[in-house]
């Protein structure tokens, strides 16, 4: 008999799966890859900002060296316009990167980590790692955080709590947390509990839902701040995120990190883009229009949905458990790729990333014909 190899809570984690590649559905299914549309990864459909394409160019002639393993460039860039000092930022291989991070430096086996139940399903997997104990927290009437039984699940804890992960905006539902709802949250927390505020997608917020997450940063010493440059930014293929703490805080990240995590075309492209103000509002406004798009649509087909805050729009599809994989399937027959989030806990619904205006308007046309054959 072979010996068992591995630790129970190693053995025990689901793999994440991301959004099937569209290479694979034009296989499985037959399709010509330059029909599919893919709208089930929350990408920027504008694809890579120009920016970044001409400084990855000017990059590309010293790959033959490592990169900056400190990322002093960028961390300037966002040192400045952040307006914190370098010391306080930790770049990331995605924000995912930082979010393991996180739980990795802060918990460990025996401690408890809290999240809502439909909550992004990294911050399961970054809990099982590390062997601590997941505790997710029934969401609001409207699938979104619900903070007050998250500070509940807080005390109920004691000393075993050591972290907690907030969306905002939250994927995959979409909802939305006030300045207000954040602050009262963070004020309550006792401090040995760091706060992870995950902002994957806060710029696509409208003006009148942002508020000053850095300003928290420099009151909260347990709290860490995620963002990304995979959606707005159009820079998911290179995988680079940064978190926001405290010296204390960052300095753990920074030890158990790995060296050289992002790499140069990353780091260059990132400069470029976080400056390219004028592809950041394109992609906004895209986005604020593809929303109004699929919701005028799922309003005449008459679905319920919920609003979204993000790059993504949550669609009810169907009352029986089995609704989203079966419509979900149905899409990938006619070339559409979304997402199924029965993994979420939500087995009847599908999250649709917003695309271009032709690209919602195919997926719009393929839903229609199928449920009408429903």
């Amino acid at each position: 008999m072979s010996a068992r190899i591995g630790l129970k809570h190693i053995q025990a984690i689901a793999p994440y799966v991301g959004g099937r590649p569209i290479g694979e559905v034009a296989r499985e299914y037959g399709l010509d890859e330059s029909k599919i549309v893919k709208l089930a990864s929350n990408e920027n459909p504008l694809g890579i900002p120009q920016s970044a394409k001409e400084a990855m160019l000017k990059a590309a002639s010293d790959l033959g060296r490592y990169p900056d393993s400190n990322g002093f460039e960028l961390k300037q860039v966002l040192s400045t316009r952040l307006g914190v000092p370098v010391d306080w930022i930790t770049l990331g291989n995605g924000s995912n990167d930082i979010l393991e991070l996180a739980a990795r430096a802060v918990a460990q086996f025996g401690d408890e980590v809290i999240f809502s139940r439909h909550a992004f399903a990294v911050y399961p997997l970054a809990t099982q790692a590390v062997g601590a104990k997941a505790i997710e927290v029934a969401p609001t009437a409207t699938y979104g955080h619900d903070l007050a039984a998250m500070l509940q699940a807080v005390k109920a804890s004691g000393d075993k709590a050591k972290l907690v992960f907030v969306a905002n905006p939250n994927n995959p539902t979409g909802s939305y947390l006030s300045a207000k709802e954040i602050e009262d949250f963070l004020m309550t927390v006792p401090a040995h509990v760091v706060i992870v505020l995950d902002e994957a997608y806060n710029e696509y917020l409208a003006p009148e839902q942002r508020y000053d997450a850095i300003a928290w940063i420099k009151r909260f010493p347990n709290m860490i701040l995620s963002r990304s440059f995979s959606k707005a930014y159009g820079l998911a293929g290179l995988r680079i995120g940064y978190g926001v703490a405290q010296p204390p805080l960052t300095d753990l990240l920074n030890r158990i990190r790995q060296p050289f995590n992002v790499n140069s075309l990353a780091q260059a492209a990132a400069i470029a883009a976080f400056q390219d103000s004028a592809f950041l509002q394109q992609g906004f406004e895209l986005n604020r229009a593809g929303l109004t798009q699929l919701t005028q649509a799922f309003d005449s087909l008459g679905l319920t949905y919920l609003p979204s805050a993000g790059n993504f729009v949550l669609v009810k599809v169907g009352d029986d458990d089995q609704a989203g994989a079966r419509i979900n399937l149905e899409l990938l027959k006619h070339g559409i790729i979304v997402r199924p989030v029965g993994n979420y806990g939500l087995p009847q619904w599908l999250r649709i990333s917003i695309g271009l205006p032709e690209e919602n308007a195919a997926f719009i046309g393929a839903l229609k014909a199928i449920l009408a054959q429903q």
